[in-house]
């Protein structure tokens, strides 16, 4: 298996290569407008083939980042993009898009076969006002010829003066609609793609609001005769685990292990909260799916 490159674009950008193919670019100073609330994210993103797995900025949701940390209702604050979902009122656009801003890398380096990217943020609301910093700690390595692993490590700390609950759409009172967290947007094309577990699989409406310890989506390209497979593994140490997951198919693809689904998390004034997760993306089918399940979490 060939070495990972890091190419970095300062104030811009990190790109994680394999050989010709760039795995993916952390976009960590996005131009994104305050309506979508800017934060890091990744995209693109693409198989070891070549293959692109991620979409950015789609029509129906702007503020849809490739893979992003995304948070809806922090406090009465939104870390998501968009508008607010009001119980009573829907969804209603407020001043309260806040920023994740980046502060500083603390290593950028290249380590026994594995691109590891740590930084600081800091999360500030709409109004300027500081709510969370975030240690965010990123690495790659390949698995097999087929796939390669993305974990996502993250320790939020409450700054904001007063405890802060964590929380979704459904914990404010619109049913089955607990995103928030870990988010993945795959291309227009996996719409209508198959969702698998270790217990089975389905469409986003059959899966949706299910607990499992990972998730995986296999969709289908365009022009190409291929298929790819993007997959989450939630850490057991995470809380609320397993989590609930946020998943669909029928509008769109996507995949979010989703802890604050049905219950809110508070962060007590000056604490912590730590979150890891795995992501294996493959050039497979649903087939492989437990296989890179279990790759994923081994390497975890």
């Amino acid at each position: 298996m060939s070495r990972l490159d890091i190419r970095h674009d300062i104030d811009s950008a990190v790109t994680v290569g394999d050989g010709e193919t760039e795995l993916f670019r952390y976009v960590y100073r996005p131009d994104s407008p305050q309506l979508e609330s800017p934060k890091p994210y990744l995209h693109p993103i693409r198989t070891r083939a070549g293959h692109l797995v991620s979409l950015n900025r789609p029509w129906d949701h702007v503020w849809h980042k490739g893979i992003a940390l995304s948070l809806p209702h922090v406090g009465e604050e939104n870390f998501w993009g968009g508008p607010t979902y009001v119980h009573g009122r829907f969804y209603v656009q407020l001043e309260n898009n806040g920023t994740q801003l980046h502060r500083r890398f603390t290593r950028m380096e290249q380590v026994d076969g594995t691109a590891e990217l740590v930084h600081e943020l800091d999360w500030n609301t709409q109004d300027g006002s500081p709510w969370l910093t975030e240690r965010r700690a990123l690495s790659a390595r390949l698995l097999s010829s087929e796939a390669w692993m993305l974990t996502f490590e993250t320790v939020l700390r409450n700054v904001s003066g007063t405890d802060l609950a964590i929380g979704s759409p459904t914990t404010k009172g619109r049913e089955n609609a607990g995103y928030g967290g870990l988010f993945w947007r795959g291309p227009r094309a996996f719409t209508g793609g198959r969702l698998v577990t270790a217990e089975g699989s389905g469409s986003g409406n059959d899966m949706r609001g299910q607990r499992h310890e990972w998730m995986g989506f296999a969709g289908r390209h365009d022009d190409i005769d291929a298929t790819s497979l993007v997959l989450m593994v939630d850490d057991p140490s995470n809380p609320h685990h397993p989590p609930q997951w946020f998943a669909r198919s029928e509008e769109f693809a996507c995949l979010n292990p989703a802890p604050f689904f049905s219950e809110e998390l508070t962060i007590p004034n000056g604490e912590a909260v730590r979150f890891r997760y795995g992501v294996g993306i493959a050039d497979a089918d649903a087939a492989a799916a437990q296989e890179l399940a279990v790759a994923v979490r081994k390497s975890l």
